[in-house]
């Protein structure tokens, strides 16, 4: 592993989209020095204008090329931009030896750049938003209080479920908050999970959404892509032996109903049908500014032991936007700050890093972002 780049105190936050909220005031509190990249100087403006951050961020029009030639060894990128566009900003930090943030998967094409970027000496952190983010923090440490509590033998069924809503509830349960494109993109992606200690794959998601009982409220629930290798990265004990392990979205109760026409294109369009009918949904039911939405993140564990006995814990985000910024918002880029805010104090190792891979970690930065005020609840019962 070769020695991190030193931070240089400067932060390139790149795209300023539903997502973009408080996390880069946070920012601009701790950065010493943080430009805001927009498709135009001018929107970068009016951006940092509605954020109240005028004055206390640089607005600059982006491009690659333009983003290059003010980069400088330590600085960091953060890209708010789709996930498709990541691997081509992190090809110049690693040129330019910046370090890369962003709240998304970690995809092929940036997979094959890490050993580049661990050469450089510079952070690729990813996952650290709200889902993929928090929620793996929940699940760290959820896993080794119960670990600490049962041992090493045992069974277990492990939910995660995430989503946003609207705060007062339409005839169609939903408004979008995020690219439609990848809402439905998700629907159309196989998922595979664990049920009854058995690999399951759901081709088409939403038809086995079931009935989700959160804090007395019932909503809906589907399986989202592939669970399975999450339960290496959450440190799952070998001798825990799966009976339930699944990932999945959030949706208000009546949601499937709702979306009943929905489906049915999903089933028969193609993609270019498929990306008309994403423009047509966005359109009809945005989140407008006098609308609040919702996020929802439940992770739950229930842990039996080889000598019967149990354990169960849960975590809870429930948050419903206001006038001065959307749930969404809040919660993605709240902890891809904080993260970046461990890259600034050189608190991260070169390479591959996500939010959260060690318990402690979890821990850590479940505390600070209580401390900043994201409220989430922890139960657990043994």
């Amino acid at each position: 592993m070769s020695d991190v780049v030193r931070a240089s105190g400067t932060v390139h936050w790149i795209g300023a989209g539903l997502s973009t909220g408080s996390g880069l005031a946070l920012l601009c509190d701790t950065a010493e020095r943080v430009r805001l990249w927009h498709r135009t100087e001018e929107r970068a403006a009016q951006a940092l204008d509605h954020l109240g951050l005028t004055g206390r961020a640089e607005p600059r029009a982006f491009g690659l090329a333009a983003l290059t030639a003010e980069l400088a060894p330590g600085d960091v990128v953060v890209s708010m931009l789709p996930a498709p566009e990541h691997a081509a900003l992190l090809a110049v930090c690693v040129r330019r030896r910046a370090h890369f943030a962003c709240s998304s998967y970690v995809s092929d094409a940036v997979l094959e750049q890490v050993p580049a970027a661990e050469k450089a000496g510079i952070v690729v952190l990813t996952e650290a938003g709200l889902d993929p983010g928090i929620d793996h923090l929940f699940a760290h440490s959820l896993v080794a209080r119960a670990r600490e509590a049962i041992g090493d033998e045992a069974s277990y069924s492990l939910t995660s479920y995430c989503g946003g809503v609207p705060a007062v509830p339409n005839d169609f349960r939903y408004r979008f908050s995020w690219a439609p494109a990848g809402v439905l993109g998700a629907l159309r992606s196989p998922a595979r999970y664990l049920e009854d200690g058995e690999e399951t794959t759901a081709q088409r998601p939403w038809e086995v959404t079931r009935p989700h009982v959160v804090d007395g409220e019932t909503f809906e629930v589907y399986p989202n892509r592939d669970s399975v290798p999450f339960i290496e990265q959450y440190g799952l004990p070998t001798g825990w032996r799966p009976r339930t392990f699944v990932r999945g979205t959030l949706r208000l109760e009546g949601w499937l109903r709702a979306w009943d026409a929905v489906f049915e294109e999903l089933k028969a369009g193609d993609d270019i049908r498929i990306a008309a009918l994403a423009r047509e949904l966005a359109a009809t039911y945005p989140t407008t500014d006098a609308d609040h939405d919702r996020v929802v993140l439940a992770v739950s564990l229930d842990v039996s032991g080889a000598k019967g006995e149990t354990w169960s814990g849960s975590y809870l985000l429930d948050l419903v936007g206001d006038e001065e910024e959307s749930a969404m918002a809040r919660c993605v880029s709240r902890p891809l700050s904080l993260a970046v805010r461990h890259i600034l104090s050189d608190d991260l190792p070169s390479g591959l890093n996500r939010a959260a891979e060690t318990a402690e970690r979890s821990r850590e930065w479940l505390s600070e972002l209580a401390g900043e005020g994201l409220e989430f609840t922890l139960r657990v019962d043994q």
